[in-house]
């Protein structure tokens, strides 16, 4: 594997479902030895507030949140890690997450209402760009 290889994923969306989707692929790229980091913005962002990791809905077939039920029942007989498990997993194998400043003054989102020791930069777009612009892997989810 070549030094310096690195996904860069942006979380656009709360969505349960997506946010496993991007810390399942985050953490396989650090397993595999390359450097991965998720830019949190808008909706995505929102799972950064303290307490609110596990609180997005399902994208589909949520059923007033029955469908959300019935997954995490699935996922845990599957023995699927908890979202706050691989958020401390993606941080202890060197993960890094930017959460997007903008996102936070148009949502009226303080600093503190943040898992704050999750994040490593507070930034913008240009964050994001310097992080893209030499990846060997960008998603937006």
């Amino acid at each position: 594997m070549e030094m310096g290889e690195k996904a860069v994923i942006v979380l656009h969306s709360g969505d349960m479902d997506k946010v496993y989707s991007a810390l399942i692929i985050a953490n396989g790229a650090l397993a595999m030895g390359m450097e991965a980091s998720i830019y949190f913005t808008f909706w995505g962002l929102m799972r950064l507030k303290k307490g609110e990791l596990e609180k997005g809905p399902l994208s589909r077939m949520n059923m007033m949140g029955a469908g959300k039920q019935m997954i995490k029942q699935r996922m845990d007989k599957a023995h699927v890690a908890s979202l706050e498990k691989l958020m401390n997993d993606f941080k202890e194998l060197g993960g890094k997450i930017i959460a997007c400043e903008m996102t936070m003054e148009i949502m009226g989102i303080e600093k503190e209402e943040i898992q704050t020791e999750w994040v490593d930069e507070w930034g913008a777009v240009g964050s994001y760009i310097h992080e893209a612009r030499d990846a060997t892997i960008t998603l937006f989810i």
